[in-house]
């Protein structure tokens, strides 16, 4: 039997804080999915930055997203103080039911979700940090992955779950518009995505190593196809010139997808070679095989977990997770992964992958 939520009363609205970047986005649908599952016609509106915005639309367990403005203290975008009194004038008259706080440990966001003026608040506590509702809110979990630390709250709340599987939903418009920048997809054959950007150089895998896999990959028979925001166009002209010194040819899509011709792109690789970025978030999603090169980031809370279709490679490193931009210390973290074993992943993903689609020997059948 289904506990009861801890929630008092009907809840009818909902507002929810995961003001952060793509993957982070990702990793709180579950969460979300929760509190659709729980209250299946309450009215969920999600606060965020304008790089979830996209998602965020599509997503079912979500009815409406509001742009945040930032707040002092947290670094995902520039505070904009002149519309902070308004905001908050909006989020009070909005009169919310409910207010959830999945941001993180609710260090410097719990004295905000508790200014929306919500009936309830629900979220983390940092330990000594502020506590809106000793009964809604709980620490915030120290270890584990992301998704399974931000389900800690529906869980403590009682709330119905509904999986822990992230969502991408794409739509047939998707595969048009790839078409529209790659009018040889999808009859090109087999291809593997390259993907060797990430928002912080620190994060990043060598832009050579990249190119070494990549001619590992053409050489499989597999097309090259890279791919990246239109931000990281001086990335890709250094790949693109590397392929080209050893004479790979490849389909170079960075900054030419939107966000969902991406997805329909991903949906059709055989593999996709990444940083611990975005990418690697939405290929766990579309369940694509991914080889994820994680330099510098906490792989134990933000790498895809089925080892099965991912394989996480990261290098021990004391310093990790990162908080720096550029390393200060010679990016051992990443220098210390080689290409061989890069190559290996991949070859055991795809060796992997073509047994599964091998058809059944006529001796195996009963």
């Amino acid at each position: 039997m289904t506990e009861q939520p801890h929630i008092a009363g009907p809840v009818r609205s909902i507002v929810v804080l995961r003001a952060l970047v793509l993957g982070d986005t990702l990793c709180a649908v579950p969460a979300l999915r929760a509190l659709r599952r729980t209250w299946p016609e309450a009215r969920i509106s999600l606060l965020g930055l304008t790089a979830s915005r996209e998602l965020v639309t599509r997503l079912d367990c979500v009815d409406e997203w509001l742009p945040f403005p930032g707040w002092p203290g947290l670094p995902e975008r520039a505070v904009d103080t002149e519309a902070l009194p308004g905001f908050l004038a909006a989020m009070q008259a909005r009169q919310f039911d409910l207010a959830v706080q999945l941001h993180g440990s609710g260090q410097i966001t719990n004295s905000l979700i508790a200014a929306f003026g919500a009936r309830q608040v629900a979220g983390f506590h940092a330990e000594g940090g502020f506590v809106p509702d000793e009964r809604l809110f709980r620490p915030w979990p120290r270890q584990g992955h992301e998704v399974q630390r931000l389900l800690a709250l529906p869980r403590h709340l009682g709330l119905t779950l509904d999986g822990e599987h992230l969502e991408f939903p794409l739509r047939p418009e998707d595969d048009e518009a790839l078409a529209a920048v790659w009018p040889r997809w999808p009859s090109s054959g087999p291809y593997a995505c390259v993907h060797a950007g990430a928002q912080l150089p620190s994060r990043r895998w060598p832009t050579s190593r990249f190119a070494a896999v990549a001619e590992s990959l053409h050489a499989r028979g597999l097309t090259v196809v890279m791919t990246g925001a239109a931000s990281e166009q001086a990335l890709a002209v250094e790949l693109s010139g590397l392929l080209a010194l050893r004479g790979v040819p490849h389909v170079n899509l960075v900054g030419r997808t939107s966000l969902w011709s991406l997805g329909a792109l991903l949906r059709g690789a055989r593999v996709l070679v990444c940083n611990d970025t975005g990418v690697s978030h939405i290929a766990a999603a579309l369940r694509v095989p991914s080889v994820v090169t994680a330099c510098g980031s906490d792989a134990s809370r933000w790498a895809p977990r089925d080892s099965r279709l991912h394989r996480v490679l990261a290098k021990p490193a004391p310093c990790r997770p990162c908080g720096h931009a550029i390393c200060p210390t010679g990016h051992g973290c990443a220098l210390d992964l080689g290409v061989d074993e890069v190559l290996r992943a991949v070859e055991e993903l795809l060796n992997h992958t073509l047994e599964e689609e091998s058809p059944c020997p006529v001796a195996c059948a009963s």
